[in-house]
């Protein structure tokens, strides 16, 4: 929220005036920040009340009634966990901060309750053939399989909608005709949903050669086989602080090698390491893309997503991750199927 700048002192300010900068912003809280902005402590109500019973004058520094320990959040905390804390604790404010303790934002319980309407176009590919799901893809797309009680794709789009977004583009392919009957235009949902019709198999990023137009705003793109908790906003917010061409969520996976490992130089035995776990950050399929990344999509051709993030690493653009700590399940096969409909209600209550 932009507000929270008015909010802001130094450590030099009164106590009154403090108490005059919490009357007039509406805010409850005042945020003490040294020449760099970094965080020093905040300042509530509450606070100014109990220096007032310990018999400090008004006149007095900021830094005597400041909570010099607040707690904050960061970058990849998500909407749960922040919610989470905020009712725990009981409080209803948490500074955002960078990693060099610079105040950057001000979450609020009321703001994260009530999400902000999101203008920036959602892509949604839903033309798979989900041949690994059959019989289930046998009269439907795999994103049009019922996890829980609902299909897929609308709980995706819910997701999106929780976080404040409405503007929809569905890529279609196979079976599309049953995602156009079921949602239509979105308006049932609260949401606008145009679809993106490919006459042949595009790829995860070759669909977006397909938009009316360009959008004016980053666009968040997703394969409709993916079930997520993951803060999209939050998403959204990284990567236009890190003003990035394309963001690419991440997920780690660790694998155990079954068998003792070793390690040789030539012919000479350097160790051995038994059944060691390797872990790797795997490609969680979900973007945030620049609309100057479109640019280098492929036109009505088969073209991929690592594809495009490749040739924007080759064009010298800046790419970056997103670490997916939230709950994320990539429905590729029977098993996973199974998985997700046995999570579904506590994950998606």
């Amino acid at each position: 929220m932009a507000r929270w700048k008015e909010a802001l002192v130094s450590r030099q300010t009164s106590i009154r005036e403090a108490i005059q900068i919490l009357d007039k912003s509406a805010l409850q809280i005042v945020l003490v920040v040294d020449e760099n902005q970094r965080l020093l402590g905040t300042i509530t109500d509450g606070d100014v009340r109990r220096g007032i019973l310990r018999g400090l004058e008004l006149s007095q520094s900021v830094q005597e009634v400041m909570n010099p320990n607040p707690t904050v959040i960061r970058s990849e905390d998500d909407r749960e966990t922040i919610l989470a804390t905020m009712r725990s604790r009981g409080i209803h404010h948490m500074p955002l901060v960078d990693d060099d303790g610079r105040l950057v934002g001000l979450d609020t319980l009321d703001e994260l309750l009530q999400p902000q309407r999101k203008d920036n176009p959602v892509v949604l590919m839903a033309g798979g053939l989900g041949t690994r799901l059959r019989p289930l893809t046998a009269d439907c797309p795999k994103p049009m399989i019922h996890v829980g009680n609902k299909p897929l794709l609308e709980t995706i789009i819910e997701n999106f909608l929780s976080y404040g977004f409405h503007r929809f583009y569905i890529s279609v392919n196979y079976k599309a005709d049953v995602v156009k009957s079921y949602f239509e235009d979105g308006s049932k949902w609260g949401a606008n949903i145009q679809y993106l019709h490919e006459t042949h198999s595009l790829g995860t990023a070759g669909a977006l050669s397909l938009l009316p137009e360009t959008p004016e705003l980053p666009m968040l793109v997703m394969n409709g086989d993916v079930l997520t908790k993951v803060n999209f906003a939050q998403l959204l917010n990284f990567h236009s602080k890190k003003q990035a061409m394309g963001t690419m969520c991440v997920r780690e996976y660790d694998f155990q090698v079954p068998y003792g490992v070793v390690e040789i130089d030539k012919h000479r035995m350097l160790g051995i390491t038994e059944k060691p776990i390797q872990r790797f950050f795997v490609n969680a399929g979900i973007y945030v893309l620049d609309p100057a990344a479109l640019q280098f999509v492929a036109q009505n051709t088969f073209f991929d997503m690592p594809t495009l993030f490749e040739k924007l690493m080759e064009k010298k653009k800046e790419t970056i991750v997103f670490p997916v700590r939230e709950y994320w399940l990539d429905i590729g096969q029977m098993s996973d199927y199974d998985r997700a409909n046995g999570e579904y209600k506590e994950f998606f209550p």
